[in-house]
């Protein structure tokens, strides 16, 4: 059964529009309710946001629709996705909901639940959630409605668990990094675990006001960051996206470093250590296959899945992996958490550069990536990879670079967007490639 409402990762879209208005938000949190009032126990939910503008109007429809079935809600403010999730499992909630849009811009907004242990919701709890949304919602007798609060220790509660990621030993004395929030949800706890821990902390993007959240700031845009980590010498650029589930580094040179060379890094240090489970990791098909290399190099497996955290995730519990992510910079470490969290990854790689001594360029550089080019195609209706064009082309493209490289084309789960990735060793085969069935997606979707 296809779903109506929940994309690859939650409900998404553009703020006082289908589906993210304040009503349907009060119809999710209904339905998702009566979803999970299971048993006679006071039952709470968990909701966090991010610092859209829009954050106030979506979480007051959502308390609204959750108090209306008798869930009591505990409110946390703005808070990284993982805390949300963190917290819905620490406090024996049944439900988290975190309310953002991610990398989007401010005015796009999300709902992101997680189950009561702290996991995203399968697909058989999304499609159940979307029935009811379609039926009438049985509301609680006048004495069973439920009530809200503030939790003032939230950012507190995660600050420690994110510090507790890293051994009891480890310092962060005479590191100085660069800390871009995207004016997003770890404005006040990223820069807060990094200085507790001892670095010396320049922030950018810890300046909400709504609407600048991922503007020109954060994983997505890192100009100002690659800018501040030269103009003051620091040893290591951190940026995170706008719910802080991702991580982009930049090095002391103003390299940027994505998500693959992390992984590599994470993922050979924990083998080294004997921390690391399933003699491998796990990364998606978008990941580089200079990445796939330098495993196998070291005896290390990469299991592929679709792109999306939540399939990162299946994959790694399948395999029982407990390293996992994407290149965009989601990383998953089962191990201190149940989700991507951008702060805790920042530090493992930040605790591995104190280790080792080395400079960042030097640590954070374990391969060279293949040549890869991704590119991005807007349309407005219709499914152009069904077009009988678009598919000649890409059969094309496949035979062309069967056995010297890959081809990987697929539709944003998020957006109206078809993506277009091709690597090789031969670079301007790969840009060929890419342009030719960019084109042809083009002219079909016109």
């Amino acid at each position: 059964m296809t779903k109506k409402f929940f994309g690859t990762d939650g409900i998404r879209g553009l703020t006082n529009k289908h589906p993210m208005t304040a009503e349907i938000a009060m119809k999710v949190g209904q339905a998702a309710g009566r979803h999970f009032l299971r048993g006679k126990h006071r039952h709470r939910v968990v909701i966090g946001k991010d610092t859209r503008l829009s954050g106030y109007m979506m979480e007051n429809a959502l308390v609204a629709g959750f108090t209306s079935v008798g869930m009591d809600v505990v409110q946390v403010g703005p808070m990284p996705t993982p805390a949300v999730a963190m917290l819905t499992r620490s406090m024996r909630a049944d439900l988290g909901v975190m309310i953002s849009a991610s990398h989007n811009p401010y005015h796009d907004n999300g709902i992101k639940l997680f189950g009561p242990d702290g996991f995203k919701l399968s697909d058989r709890d999304e499609l159940q959630i979307e029935a009811y949304l379609e039926e009438e919602i049985r509301l609680a007798a006048a004495a069973d409605i439920g009530r809200a609060k503030r939790f003032e220790d939230a950012r507190g509660r995660y600050i420690h668990a994110v510090k507790m990621s890293l051994p009891d030993d480890v310092r962060l004395d005479g590191l100085k990094i660069v800390c871009d929030c995207a004016n997003g949800a770890a404005y006040q706890v990223a820069p807060s675990a990094f200085w507790e821990l001892g670095a010396e902390v320049i922030t950018i993007g810890v300046d909400p006001n709504g609407i600048n959240i991922n503007d020109k700031c954060g994983s997505t845009d890192v100009a100002a960051l690659q800018e501040s980590v030269v103009a003051n010498g620091a040893h290591i650029g951190i940026a995170l996206d706008g719910d802080a589930d991702r991580l982009i580094v930049v090095d002391e040179k103003g390299q940027v470093v994505d998500g693959d060379q992390l992984m590599a890094l994470i993922g050979w240090s924990w083998s080294r250590n004997g921390l690391l489970r399933g003699d491998g990791i796990v990364a998606t098909v978008m990941s580089n296959l200079g990445l796939e290399r330098f495993l196998n190099s070291h005896h290390l497996d990469l299991v592929r899945s679709k792109v999306g955290d939540r399939y990162v995730l299946e994959e790694m519990k399948k395999g029982g992996f407990n390293v996992g992510g994407e290149q965009s910079g989601h990383m998953i470490l089962l191990d201190h958490g149940t989700t991507g969290d951008g702060t805790v990854a920042a530090l493992q790689v930040m605790g591995e550069l104190i280790d080792s001594g080395k400079p960042a360029s030097e640590l954070l550089h374990l391969f060279d990536p293949v040549p890869q080019l991704l590119k991005n195609v807007r349309y407005s209706e219709g499914k152009p990879l069904e077009d009988s064009k678009v598919q000649a082309v890409i059969c094309e493209a496949e035979k062309e670079l069967d056995g010297v490289g890959r081809l990987v084309i697929r539709p944003s789960g998020t957006e109206p967007l078809i993506r277009v990735m091709a690597e090789g060793d031969n670079s301007d085969q790969v840009n060929t490639v890419v342009d030719r069935i960019c084109a042809v997606v083009e002219e079909v979707s016109r």
